[in-house]
């Protein structure tokens, strides 16, 4: 059987004669936070449904005194939520009425600015036995006592001078905290760090480039297709030694499934940006890893795209999930393709575009390789146009939710195309290593709109409805038992929708455009909703570093597509609270 028409075999074939099911493994970490172990970012809180939700109202807010992105999700435990703003990052415990407790925070080296990716963002903290720990844009890792607020440890993972960072929100497994870096605009490899969550001592890294002792592959690493079998690949498929400096950020949210212990990684895009300086496969950038939380150890990788002729990374969300009884990764990709992967082994069970797709044709049902378009070939310093996605890709760092109500997988996205240009670069330390110039713009199928909210059905392998917007939507998605499902768009306006059927049931304008997590717990028997107001990431640089939308190719391309936000949005940063 062709494996491309596995799920749909599967939703034909039952026992019972009942159509399939598609539901969320594991549990969400209590009832309070979006941010589940199985990245599901599904909660079973019920109180607001699509009949009440018109009723919402802002129940406090909180400055948090910084006019930079807030991409990151706040984190609710017992009588605390805990905010970390971005660069420089400040871990801030408040009441659930919204008076500050305490503010802990660590020297940071203010280098950190100008080697951030996509703004001074922060994706948020994580909790255990206590300590809260989160990182800081220089590449640290730091644990705070959550009652009081001091210090215990800091422990640095990476050079900010050199372009080492850190914007992903960490997770705690068992005795250990891990924790992703990134750097691939300055030649830096990215890595997912395990650190002791008691000391701070580092237990081991993996990294996304480099022989297999570095990529922490050994005798259990056992990927699906031929193409990602042999010993060191992650050296060999790199000219001469410039692994040392191909990128592959890890910087997307991790999955964990409770039952096996293994933790799922997504990899960012090699370096630098013109393909033409990295002949070969380019491992371990652009895919997924399955790995053993407790040693690291590499049991399985797939590459999305092999090579990445355009810089599509892979970190956007790994949904851990089952249909019709299989487990399985739902994963929206840069290049535009949702997937359906086998959790065990790596197998492509399904790959359908949700976007305009010119730069690739198809992914191969045998290899699992995706097919691509010789006519979007980059050729040296001529721009090849039309190129779809862009190079924010399909879909980027914003986490999708998946309900296991209704079945759906709301992704969050872009609807983006490119014209691109690669030119010569070459590696020099503390310095941008790119090799390209581009500008984005809508594509052909999106009518001037630049981004969407996508109910997709992972049984049927299509969409169920669509939500256009003007701008991306890059904010992250929460569902909920109530039946809805919470997003933000860029100009502002947060949202209530029916899971089902997609129908706006409620929306608030706030100050600042909406680029964080929507997550909703419950205080006295009341659901609360809380997002950040706090316009910014990659593709609000123009109102964040206040950049000329006449040049098209600023913003790393982004300037020219988002001339109109500055008309509809301002810089700001708040924490709402809505309640019935």
């Amino acid at each position: 059987m062709n494996k491309l028409m596995l799920v749909a075999a599967l939703a034909a074939c039952r026992d019972d004669g009942r159509a399939p099911t598609a539901h969320a493994t594991g549990s969400v970490q209590g009832t309070l936070t979006a941010i589940d172990q199985v990245s599901t970012h599904y909660s079973p809180l019920a109180q607001i449904t699509a009949q009440n939700a018109g009723t919402l109202h802002v129940a406090w807010t909180y400055e948090t005194g910084s006019a930079r992105g807030h991409e990151g999700a706040p984190l609710v435990d017992a009588d605390t939520l805990y905010v970390v703003t971005p660069f420089p990052n400040s871990l801030v415990a408040l009441s659930l009425d919204g008076h500050v407790k305490w503010q802990a925070t660590v020297v940071q080296n203010p280098a950190a600015e100008g080697r951030a990716c996509c703004d001074v963002v922060n994706h948020g903290a994580a909790l255990a036995n206590g300590t809260v720990y989160f990182a800081t844009l220089d590449a640290q890792l730091v644990a705070v006592d959550a009652h009081s607020g001091a210090v215990k440890w800091t422990t640095s993972l990476g050079d900010a001078d050199l372009g080492e960072t850190i914007t992903a929100q960490p997770v705690v497994a068992g005795d250990l905290v891990l924790v992703g870096t990134s750097g691939e605009l300055f030649g830096k490899r990215g890595k997912l760090v395990g650190v002791d969550a008691a000391t701070g001592d580092t237990r081991w890294s993996a990294y996304s480039t480099g022989p297999d002792a570095d990529a922490k592959i050994g005798p259990r690493y056992h990927p699906f297709y031929d193409a990602d079998r042999g010993t060191d690949l992650g050296a060999r498929t790199w000219p001469s030694d410039s692994w040392q400096h191909g990128g592959g950020d890890v910087s997307g949210a991790l999955a964990i499934d409770p039952a096996s212990g293994i933790i799922f990684h997504g990899t960012g895009a090699p370096a630098p940006w013109n393909q033409d300086q990295r002949p070969g496969d380019n491992k371990w950038t652009s895919g997924v890893f399955a790995r053993d939380a407790k040693t690291g150890e590499a049991l399985w990788f797939y590459p999305f795209t092999s090579h990445a002729r355009y810089p599509y990374d892979a970190t956007s969300s790994l949904v851990l999930a089952e249909l019709s009884g299989r487990a399985v990764i739902l994963h929206p990709d840069a290049n535009g393709y949702l997937y359906i992967l086998d959790r065990a082994t790596g197998e492509v069970l399904a790959a359908d575009p949700f976007v305009d797709v010119t730069e690739s044709k198809y992914v191969d049902p045998n290899s699992g390789r995706l097919v691509e378009n010789d006519d979007k070939q980059p050729l040296p310093s001529d721009v090849v146009r039309d190129v779809c996605p862009a190079a924010a890709g399909a879909a980027s760092w914003q986490p999708a939710a998946f309900s296991p109500t209704t079945g759906l997988l709301y992704i969050p996205h872009q609807t983006m195309c490119m014209d691109f240009e690669a030119v010569p670069t070459g590696f020099v330390a503390q310095t941008p290593y790119l090799g390209a110039n581009l500008k984005m713009y809508d594509a052909p199928s999106a009518h001037g709109n630049l981004g969407a909210l996508t109910a997709w059905d992972p049984v049927k392998r299509r969409p169920a409805w669509s939500i256009p917007d003007e701008f991306p939507v890059w904010s992250g998605v929460l569902a909920t038992a109530g039946g809805l499902v919470f997003y933000g768009t860029m100009a502002g306006d947060f949202r209530a929708v029916d899971a089902a059927t997609g129908r706006i049931v409620w929306q608030q304008h706030l100050p600042s455009g909406i680029v964080g997590q929507p997550i909703t717990f419950e205080a006295a028997g009341r659901q609360y909703i809380a997002v950040y107001s706090g316009v910014g990431g990659w593709p609000g640089a123009i109102l964040t570093n206040g950049l000329d939308a006449r040049d098209a190719t600023a913003g790393r391309g982004f300037a020219g597509a988002m001339k109109a936000l500055p008309h509809k949005t301002e810089a700001h940063g708040r924490l709402y609270v809505f309640t019935l």
